[in-house]
């Protein structure tokens, strides 16, 4: 497929562009989600300090990374 040229000299992005932008927008999603989530079952069970921000900031990276992934496979399909 060739590839479209603007009005202004602008050309459409790469396949691995794509990917890499699905990648980067579910991971800012999944983080976000990741962070409250995180944050509610952490309170939930009592914890304090260190111990809570470890636990929050490891399910804001699993749910991050995660969703990221998925967000990367699906953009990759549409290419």
């Amino acid at each position: 497929m060739p590839i479209a040229v603007g009005p202004y000299g602008q050309t459409q992005p790469s396949c691995f562009d794509r990917v890499k932008m699905g990648f980067m927008m579910g991971f800012a999603v999944g983080m976000a989600a990741g962070a409250m989530f995180g944050t509610f079952s952490c309170l939930r069970i009592d914890m304090r300090g260190r111990e809570l921000t470890g636990g929050v900031g490891k399910t804001t990276m699993q749910s991050g990374g995660t969703f990221g992934s998925f967000m990367a496979i699906r953009m990759g399909i549409r290419c």
